[in-house]
């Protein structure tokens, strides 16, 4: 039979205990975490969120306490009463918070049983946990973990922070709806059928982009949310279909005023962890960075820039890398350092690793006491080692090339830049680098279409200084391939090689949005249709404004150090959108359906 708490209260967590509470009278309530049994003697580590603390039963002083030991197992739910005593020299536990001390039981009282769980909770590392899948089914037992606790109680402060922060700053949290109209915005949303109104349908918000712009219409000044996204797009360790994100805009706001609100709250959240980031980030154009790094989102805690290597190569018989250039392509390498007695094996891997993205091929030269390259027959040593020199690689090192369109190189050399400084250990784990990207490209060319589609979203402003070239490419129709080098007034906030934050500043003149709307191949008609009442309001006096999006998952899983998003969220989406714990998404059954009108195709 199980006891009953009648008026028992707990009087201190797990984790709360110190040589201070020597001689108190305690009641503590929590999880067998694991129990050792010594004859006279049981042990049991009792555990809540707030820590662990050791009990200990004596067949001495406490017989039929004891005797209840005896019979717990891993996870049954327990209050204990009883007095706190300093540990005998020797087995003081110095990794435990609690380890100074342990409370000798006079009374347990069984809460609740618990069945034997599927797999172990106390685990010291990652390499012996379950499965995830078999963890995400039992996501109320992963969650006991500590680690994961941790996790979960991290997030908790870090949001607390961001709205000690933004309160603190006369920024208003103005909450907006979950159930929107569908508007193109990048992704594919997730459509919710009326009930009431039959074959008509919501759409759950991407982001409330619009909205938040519409409370600057409205007068709101500084407005911000921790709001829920929701997203129908293929996952990635990095991302769910709903996620949270800190949403900010401000009116009358240039994009210094924005950087400077993006530093402030993150330099904030950061002290959670006593890392102190810098009060002014350093800065870098989106141009910059692809062409040193191949990425937007650079890793600066190791060097290892992208090397230009297409001058030392324009008049080159060897017609695969003449062909690139011939086509406004490049060729462009990484050196690792001291890696000149790379294996085949390995040069295979990184191969077959860049084809992921792209590329057709990695080739390579070796500086070890004689320079090889997969590349010496068809270009000669001479060329080689001016390559060698114009990439600045000294003897031991290896260069790792690859040529193609300038997307592909990026993308390939900028992945693997990132492959090889978690292979090599050259990423220093202790170290916190930031870095603002600017200016990025305002359109992106769809080559299947040959259409430009917007690269940040549709309401993003164009640089002034790119105002005229923009308006020439939008009314010119010969001229329309002037939008790719068209630039915007949008960023990101990048810490250790994630995006964090991205923002712009917005149009806020109708006819630049008009204008905007026409370059995105929309029609009058279509614009009116998705976007009538933004238009509308855009008529009724709109302040110049901006801001920014902070995803809050990414942002803890810098905190917590893990490179897996569902470490830090309590109920997440497996990587194919699947809930094991609920065994959703699930079905409904035909009367729901009729109601909404809808039918289900075989």
């Amino acid at each position: 039979m199980l006891d009953t708490l009648g008026n028992l209260e707990r009087t201190h967590t797990c984790g709360e205990l110190r040589e201070s509470d020597v001689g108190k009278q305690v009641v503590l309530m929590g999880w067998v975490a694991k129990k050792r049994d010594f004859g006279v003697f049981t042990f049991i580590d009792l555990r809540d969120r707030g820590g662990l603390t050791q009990v200990v039963v004596s067949e001495e002083t406490a017989k039929e306490a004891h005797v209840k030991a005896k019979n717990l197992r891993g996870e049954f739910v327990l209050a204990v009463r009883g007095e706190v005593v300093s540990r005998a020299d020797g087995t003081h536990n110095s990794k435990l918070a609690t380890g100074d001390i342990e409370v000798k039981v006079g009374e347990i009282l069984v809460l609740n049983e618990a069945k034997v769980p599927p797999f172990q909770l106390e685990v010291a590392g990652t390499e012996n946990l379950a499965s995830e899948d078999t963890r995400l089914k039992y996501r109320y037992l992963d969650l006991r973990r500590p680690r994961l606790q941790h996790n979960i109680l991290t997030r908790a402060k870090a949001v607390a922070r961001i709205r000690e922060y933004m309160d603190e700053r006369g920024f208003i949290e103005i909450e907006t709806p979950i159930l929107l109209k569908s508007t193109p915005e990048g992704a594919r949303d997730f459509i919710v059928p009326s009930r009431i109104h039959t074959g008509k349908f919501f759409a759950l918000p991407q982001s409330p982009q619009i909205l938040k712009q519409i409370t600057m219409i409205a007068g709101f000044d500084k407005y911000y949310q921790i709001a829920r996204c929701f997203r129908d797009e293929d996952l990635r360790a990095d991302r769910q279909p709903e996620f949270t994100q800190l949403d900010v805009e401000m009116s009358f706001a240039n994009a210094e005023m924005v950087y400077r609100v993006m530093e402030g709250v993150f330099g904030h959240v950061f002290k959670l962890i006593n890392v102190d980031l810098p009060e002014q980030w350093p800065r870098m154009t989106y141009a910059e960075a692809m062409r040193r790094y191949g990425s937007d989102k650079p890793d600066l805690r190791f060097e290892m820039e992208l090397q230009d290597l297409s001058g030392e190569l324009t008049d080159t018989d060897f017609s695969p890398f003449a062909e690139v250039l011939g086509k406004g392509g490049e060729i462009k390498a990484v050196v690792v350092k001291g890696k000149a007695d790379y294996s085949r094996k390995v040069l295979d891997e990184l191969q077959e690793f860049v084809k992921r993205y792209g590329a057709s091929g990695l080739a390579w030269i070796k500086l070890g006491d004689e320079t090889t390259s997969s590349l010496l027959k068809v270009l000669g040593l001479g060329t080689i080692e001016r390559l060698a020199s114009t990439a600045k690689a000294e003897k031991g090192d290896a260069i790792l090339m690859v040529a193609g369109k300038k997307s592909v190189v990026a993308a390939a050399l900028g992945a693997l830049r990132n492959e090889i400084g978690k292979r090599e250990n050259s990423i220093d784990r202790s170290a916190y680098r930031t870095l603002i990207v600017t200016e990025f490209p305002m359109f992106e060319h769809d080559e299947d279409t040959d259409r430009y589609t917007a690269a940040h979203h549709p309401f993003t402003s164009p640089m002034d200084e790119d105002l005229e070239l923009f308006k020439q490419a939008v009314e010119n129709d010969a001229e329309h391939h002037l939008l790719g080098q068209v630039r915007a007034k949008a960023y990101d906030a990048v810490i250790n090689g994630y995006e964090c934050a991205g923002g712009s500043i917005r149009i806020h003149q109708k006819e630049i949005q008009a204008l905007n709307f026409k370059a995105l191949g929309m029609s009058i008609e279509k614009a009116r249709e998705q976007f009538g009442f933004f238009l509308d309001a855009l008529e009724y006096g709109t302040p110049p404004h901006g801001g920014f999006a902070a995803g809050i998952e990414r942002t803890c899983m810098i905190l917590c150090g893990t490179e897996n998003i569902r470490d830090v969220m309590a109920f997440p989406k497996t990587a194919s959108a699947q809930d094991l714990m609920m065994d959703s998404p699930g079905e409904i059954d035909g009367a729901q359906l009729g109601e909404l009108g809808i039918k289900v195709n075989d």
